[in-house]
Formats: structure tokens, sequence, C-alpha cells
């Protein structure tokens, strides 16, 4: 798969002098929780780019949340049906388990571990660990996304991507319903 192959160039990055988290937005729209970003029917537009590099990936995707359980103890399942400019598609999906107020863990086909969520000053972070294969092995990528609503309501996910805890690439979607 392509975007594999694209991470797997990641491996022959050198050091790189970049943040390890997404800069804050300049300017927020209304707070947002994870909920009211993923429930029911969206679609969103992205890229992948490896910043020493340059190189670039772009994708559309639809998303479409569910609901289940009551307060406190919800259960979020977000289905990700991605479309590469390349002509590849994807399927991934997310199960997010609400742990406490603010609070969410979450787990995708490829994630390491648990990915640990947290509400808080009207944005979501999310971080987590995922295993991307190709021909030549597994590539283990960390990220650390902040999610937020945009001014005119449209969701944004920025991104870093670090291999080894080394920075090396960003990821922006933005979600509109």
């Amino acid at each position: 798969m392509y975007r594999r192959t694209l991470l797997l160039g990641l491996a022959t990055l050198p050091l790189a002098a970049c943040a390890s988290t997404p800069r804050l937005p300049a300017t927020e729209g209304p707070p947002t929780d994870l909920v009211s970003a993923f429930q029911g029917r969206t679609t969103g537009r992205g890229h992948f780019r490896v910043w020493l590099t340059g190189d670039e990936r772009r994708f559309t995707a639809r998303l479409n949340g569910t609901v289940t359980g009551r307060d406190g103890a919800r259960t979020l399942t977000v289905v990700e049906d991605f479309l590469y400019d390349d002509g590849q598609e994807d399927r991934l999906t997310w199960v997010f388990r609400e742990q406490g107020p603010g609070r969410w863990t979450g787990k995708r086909e490829d994630t390491v571990g648990e990915a640990t969520v947290i509400e808080a000053d009207g944005r979501i972070t999310l971080s987590y660990l995922a295993d991307f294969r190709s021909p030549s092995g597994v590539n283990r990528l960390g990220f650390e996304d902040i999610i937020y609503a945009a001014p005119d309501g449209t969701i944004i996910n920025d991104a870093v991507v670090s291999r080894g805890g080394i920075p090396v690439a960003s990821v922006r979607f933005v979600l509109r319903r």
C-alpha cells in the first residue's frame, strides 16, 4: 500500500528540529468534544506531509460515528473510509470508550495499545502509537493530535507524527458535516 510505503521512508530520516506536538490554533471556534466532533456523518479532506523530503499524500474520507451507552460509560465507534488521490482505498474503525469526564481511551486496527483522549479547554488531544506494515517490516509511528472547531464550525485535526520519538511528519484533516 502506498500509504505504508510513504511512511517507510520515515525510517531513514535524520533527527528533525521540529515540535513533537501540533501548535495550538491561532483562532478557534466553539468548544468541541469527541462526541460532538465525530457523531454522525462527516466528510473530510486531508494530507500527510514528510518534513524532510516534502513528500505529501492527499486523501478524502467519509466518517460515520455512532454512540452507545449513557454519560460516563459511552462508547463512540467511528468508521473511517479513506480514498487516496492515487486510488487506494482503506477502512479503519476507532472504538473510543469513555473513562470519566473529559477522558476516553481508543483502539483502532493498527494501534499499539490504547490511544489516550483528553477533552479540555474546548479542544481534544489524542495520543497513540500505530504500526504500519511495509515490505521491509513494520514502522511504529507516534501520533499527537489536536482536534478543534474552526470559527466556521468545521472540525480540524492537526497531528505531528514521530518515529522513535523524533518528529518527522504532519497530518492535517479538515472535516465538514
